[in-house]
């Protein structure tokens, strides 16, 4: 089933969105996204892929998608894990073993293909919806017995985050987005003062991005890891963490960047 996937996707193949698509992910050498090779089928045509065809795909062969030379296909495969993740999530199923094993079994599968997710839309469309909600679940992964606070799923993302690869880099706190809106804001700190001086400026709008998402819920907090941190963190990191504070509070915070 997986390879008639591919199949129709390739045979939607758009060449002017293709070439489009390859110059705004920065394919050209030397680029981030160097070398990764695009059809041209937009996302919104491959949500319905995963509504549709894709939807039932077995767990078994969702790796063939992710394996995938094709973006696209790779996107396929990751949103048929948050398709399958959040169907075992609802609250009815939370304490459910059953789907607690089935969970636990689509977060190793994520993590064992980390490194397919090779681009910042792969990452940022995955990884909240799946890592970050296990965060808050019941997992029997590690020595964890169910628990939700476990050192395992700290060593999980610590792990990503000191990865050589830059993708498990930025799902280290990407991932923290889904804490921060449920009222644990902890993961976040953790991860951007893990990040603070990371130096690719991809990491620092993520973890900016990530600051300003965990202060709509505790502007407080924001303000408290700026104080600490603001004179140190990379311009365009304060930047995306100020981002929707006013013209003066920017002015403001602006003024203490070191850079």
């Amino acid at each position: 089933m997986a390879s008639e996937i591919i199949d129709y996707m390739e045979s939607l193949r758009d060449e002017e969105q293709r070439k489009g698509m390859m110059r705004f992910f920065k394919t050209g050498p030397g680029e981030y996204g160097e070398g990764d090779e695009f059809l041209g089928i937009t996302s919104p045509q491959v949500r319905k892929i995963v509504k549709g065809v894709a939807k039932e795909l077995p767990l078994s062969e969702v790796s063939e998608l992710l394996m995938s030379r094709w973006h696209e296909v790779r996107l396929c495969g990751f949103l048929v894990l948050v398709d399958k993740f959040e169907r075992l999530a609802t609250k009815r199923l939370q304490q459910n073993e059953q789907a607690i094993r089935g969970r636990d079994e689509i977060v190793t599968l994520y993590l064992q293909y980390a490194e397919r997710a090779n681009n910042w839309d792969l990452v940022d469309l995955s990884v909240y919806k799946i890592l970050g909600h296990w965060l808050l679940l019941p997992s029997l992964l590690g020595d964890n017995k169910a628990g939700l606070h476990s050192d395992y799923k700290r060593q999980v993302l610590d792990e990503l985050a000191a990865s050589d690869c830059l993708w498990k880099q930025r799902m280290s706190i990407v991932a923290t987005w889904y804490p921060s809106h449920h009222d644990d804001p902890s993961w976040c700190l953790r991860y951007a003062e893990i990040h603070l001086h990371h130096p690719h400026d991809l990491m620092h709008k993520a973890t900016g991005w990530m600051l300003r998402e965990m202060g709509k819920n505790n502007i407080e907090l924001l303000h408290d890891f700026l104080r600490q941190h603001a004179h140190e963190m990379p311009r365009t990191m304060l930047r995306y963490a100020i981002e929707k504070m006013s013209d003066a509070e920017r002015r403001q915070w602006m003024g203490k960047a070191s850079n």
